[in-house]
């Protein structure tokens, strides 16, 4: 996903160009380049570029008739909404990272195509079982997998260990409930001569990604928020509102700032000290790392009823309207790109979670691991992280609960009644999936 700030898109045409010998004439005629175009959207801070040329560079020179040039595309939201253009013009991307929440867009649009169909080898088919359980929850459906694990990440807690001192509080233990997040933000919180806000304790976005904000209060709170099939939402489930209440309250007891909290100036707000703690994607994990001029912590999501967050980010797709040939060359790339060793320099670079457990056992995430703990929060997460949220026509259904949130949060309606009123929106959209 996820998420903002730093946006920058790339697009990535590959040329996939052979040659044939002609026997006694010493002449080698060249095939048709294949032109692979790629779409690729960036939408977090690191330097996502210089990683990808990298990738780039090495993967033509493990093939040398393959041309891969990066091409700026714009964001997620942009993308997808290219992509899908593309497609119904006839000249879609054959390949492209989109966020796994697409998934049953792209599939109701009938633009994509399973990756089962190129997986013939045993070492194709334990490359496939080799992804994190948590990523594949929104990679399959029906018996499927459409997408693979790529640009992925889960929401994590970043704390400033330098104010937690000030403030009394132990600066390695954070806030593991919601009660001790209430308590330390409460601690946290600073105001001027004039009463007004300077610092605040904790600070979590609600703009760019509210949804997926909201469900680091749902999934500790033991609500789940699609069903599977996406066809179904539960945001009227009383657990669900309770969430919600929380979030309101925490602004309310003036230790949360009002209102819509921007998601890509929050880690800003974290670097410049105006916020204690946040919450944003372990994909900023790199950026903090080098922004943040004081001593951070970084942990899992404060629990409730239980602990957990959910997954995020983008996975590789290969769309439909394209050649067989196309389609062999995407899926080499995307086998290619996500091997151990380059989902763990893709990790390394950027904070994003390395897609397998292989990427872990590498020598070089593992030495990242001991000096850089830090780096392995996200990981851990995984076992009690929930699917991103997704249902069929996901773009409205998800702009009904954003705004049901966003109302809450500015108080122009209530918990229950921003809920049951996203709720009933939902369905009405969702009448035509059933």
């Amino acid at each position: 996903m996820k998420r903002k700030t730093f946006v920058r898109g790339l697009a990535l045409p590959l040329l996939a160009a052979g040659g044939l010998f002609a026997a006694g004439t010493g002449l080698v005629h060249a095939q048709a380049p294949v032109e692979l175009q790629f779409y690729y959207p960036v939408a977090v801070g690191g330097p996502i570029a210089k990683t990808i040329d990298g990738f780039a560079a090495g993967f033509m020179k493990e093939n040398p008739g393959v041309k891969v040039s990066p091409i700026y595309a714009g964001t997620y939201q942009e993308t997808i909404v290219k992509a899908l253009t593309a497609h119904k013009s006839g000249t879609p991307p054959v390949t492209s990272v989109l966020l796994s929440t697409d998934m049953f867009t792209l599939i109701d649009e009938e633009a994509i195509v399973p990756f089962d169909d190129f997986v013939k080898t045993a070492d194709d088919k334990a490359w496939l079982g080799g992804f994190y359980k948590a990523f594949m929850m929104n990679s399959q459906t029906g018996g499927k997998t459409w997408g693979i694990p790529f640009q992925r990440s889960t929401v994590v807690m970043y704390w400033n260990k330098e104010l937690f001192k000030e403030a009394g509080l132990d600066p390695n233990k954070p806030p593991a409930t919601w009660a001790e997040l209430k308590d330390a933000a409460t601690k946290l919180t600073r105001k001027d001569a004039s009463g007004k806000v300077t610092q605040w304790g904790v600070q979590i976005p609600s703009s760019g990604f509210p949804y997926w904000l909201f469900q680091t209060l749902t999934t500790p709170n033991d609500a789940i928020l699609a069903n599977e099939a996406g066809t179904a939402v539960k945001f009227d489930d009383p657990k669900v509102i309770e969430a919600l209440q929380y979030w309101v309250d925490l602004g309310k007891a003036g230790i949360h700032p009002p209102g819509v909290v921007e998601w890509g100036t929050t880690p800003k707000d974290f670097f410049e000290k105006k916020a204690a703690i946040i919450y944003t994607t372990t994909g900023n994990l790199t950026n903090i790392k080098a922004n943040a001029k004081f001593d951070f912590g970084v942990g899992m999501i404060p629990g409730n009823k239980r602990k957990g967050s959910p997954t995020g980010g983008g996975n590789f797709y290969i769309f439909k309207k394209s050649t067989p040939a196309q389609q062999d060359a995407a899926f080499k790339f995307v086998k290619w790109i996500t091997q151990p060793e380059r989902a763990a320099q893709w990790s390394m670079d950027t904070g994003y979670v390395a897609v397998s457990p292989a990427a872990y056992e590498t020598d070089t995430l593992r030495k990242y691991g001991r000096d850089f703990p830090a780096a392995l929060v996200a990981r851990d997460q995984l076992p009690v992280s929930v699917a991103e949220f997704s249902t069929h026509d996901n773009q409205r259904v998800t702009k009904a609960l954003n705004d049901g949130l966003q109302a809450a949060l500015t108080g122009s309606k209530t918990p229950a009644q921003a809920m049951q009123d996203a709720q009933r929106e939902a369905d009405r959209i969702l009448r035509a999936s059933k």
